[in-house]
């Protein structure tokens, strides 16, 4: 593996800025950021920032169809498009390295990098259509990469690393370490980024209610013990939506946050770019050498800017009865679905119920961990625990059909999955919570939340509310009506 050491710069903002415009440009961001404002670092969870653009493989799947690019040469396979990606790393593998990423290891050299979106559980189950297509995007865009700029923030370093797979990578390179070792300067980038319309729900609150009452008769008849209701807000825009992935990174820093300036193409062939956005504090998967780690988060309250309000809004969630067996639903249903790809009886709940604090929301966490069977990839794992079931609920597959059924929208890339997958058959990703895209100036972002026996609807609308608001903020920080 090459590796090349370059000066650490605080903020990887600066950085990516210099590749934002190339093709498949993605930003897996950390949010540990310093805060000029405020001197502080971002969120205390965050680690590492990896950036890479220009895949030398992309695989794009829209429909039962996947549009495999290398070398300039287009094919398409109606093959699932998790065992698609699984062959093509099986042609490029490294040697495993295990956490903690140390002494010259790195969490990500090289390998897959992007997103599956939610709608991709139509390949895996078969669910109803009775939900209207919100954004005409890839249910998959996944870029292959040989190399990436990985950002150490508790190390304070930064590594140019590779695994060396193509011809020109050392010239590749050469001119990527110049370009990353010029001194940092403000962006180039000048189209400024306005909202030009007010943000509107697919749901009002009439209709949440009636979806809401829905669940609570299908809970009631005993078809599902929870299921994960959201709403769809969109808005107008125009405009660089870096500057707004900027500002959200400034107000709202999480530990899975990500950017993404991918190619659209029309039926007549026309590319255009969108971008996603992601403000996202749940980890979804994490595979590292055979250990195998979910961290579903199930249980949420406001945060306030008085101390004494935010400690005791906090303290009702640690106590609260509703949301522990919310969450243990959950951590059973995570515990099945790894037991399909870990070893019997390797399968434990490490922890339950930690507290975690977001710029805008109290949470509850729970660790789930399993050893990998030597059989199974990281690739298997993702598979057989897609979609995640903090976001859908339990059953799972029941839970589904009546969110496809009572949300107006299908999801698109929300409550789907954004992370990478290396090429040593390392894994870590996200649960795409909190995430925006905008798609031919459409901005669109979603928030939900679990429903059981005992919720009350008003507390559930309102913290679909509380969810959304570190977007809506920036939303109106960049309106102009």
């Amino acid at each position: 593996m090459l590796k090349h050491a370059l000066t650490y710069h605080h903020d990887s903002a600066l950085l990516f800025e210099r590749i934002a415009q190339q093709p498949w440009a993605m930003l897996l961001d950390s949010g540990q950021m310093l805060n000029p404002a405020t001197g502080k670092a971002g969120s205390q969870y965050g680690h590492y920032d990896i950036l890479v653009a220009e895949p030398f493989i992309t695989l794009v799947t829209q429909g039962n169809v996947t549009t495999i690019t290398q070398n300039g040469v287009v094919e398409t396979s109606e093959e699932d498009p998790f065992l698609l990606l699984k062959n093509i790393l099986a042609q490029y593998q490294a040697p495993k390295s295990e956490l903690p990423f140390a002494g010259g290891t790195f969490p990500f050299t090289g390998g897959a990098l992007g997103y599956f979106a939610y709608d991709l559980a139509r390949r895996i189950e078969k669910l109803p259509s009775n939900a209207l297509p919100a954004v005409e995007m890839p249910e998959m865009m996944i870029g292959i990469y040989d190399w990436a700029l990985v950002v150490d923030h508790r190390e304070k370093t930064t590594h140019l690393v590779s695994h060396a797979l193509l011809e020109n990578t050392r010239e590749k390179l050469d001119a990527l370490q110049a370009l990353f070792s010029a001194a940092p300067r403000a962006s180039s980038l000048s189209t400024p980024f306005v909202v030009t319309s007010e943000v509107t729900s697919n749901m009002d609150k009439p209709c949440y209610e009636r979806a809401f009452n829905q669940v609570k008769k299908y809970i009631d008849a005993g078809d599902c013990y929870q299921v994960n209701l959201a709403q769809r807000f969109s808005a107008q825009v125009e405009g660089d939506s870096w500057q707004a992935y900027k500002k959200l990174r400034e107000i709202s820093p999480a530990p899975f946050m990500a950017y993404m300036n991918l190619p659209l193409t029309d039926n007549e062939n026309f590319t255009e770019n969108f971008q996603v956005l992601s403000n996202s504090p749940e980890r979804f998967i994490q595979v590292s050498g055979d250990h195998v780690e979910t961290r579903p988060i199930k249980g949420t309250r406001p945060r306030f800017s008085d101390p004494a309000q935010d400690l005791k809004s906090a303290n009702e969630l640690e106590i609260s009865p509703k949301d522990k067996a919310e969450n243990v639903m959950i951590v059973d249903l995570l515990r099945n679905d790894l037991g399909k790809t870990c070893a019997i009886g390797s399968v434990k709940v490490k922890q339950l119920f930690q507290l975690q604090s977001f710029a805008n929301v109290h949470h509850l966490v729970s660790i789930i961990v399993g050893k990998l069977k030597p059989s199974a990839t990281a690739v298997d794992v993702l598979r057989s625990c897609f979609p995640g079931g903090s976001i859908t609920g339990a059953p799972k597959l029941r839970a589904m059909q009546i969110i496809d059924e009572l949300e107006p929208h299908r999801r698109g890339l929300y409550c789907g999955v954004i992370g990478y997958i290396g090429f040593d058959g390392n894994m870590d990703t996200n649960i795409a919570i909190r995430t925006v895209v905008n798609c031919k100036k459409v901005l669109s972002f979603y928030a939900g939340g679990g429903i059981v026996a005992d919720s009350e609807v008003s507390k559930e609308y309102d913290e679909t509310l509380d969810k959304a608001a570190s977007i809506t903020t920036i939303t109106k920080f960049f309106t102009r009506l």
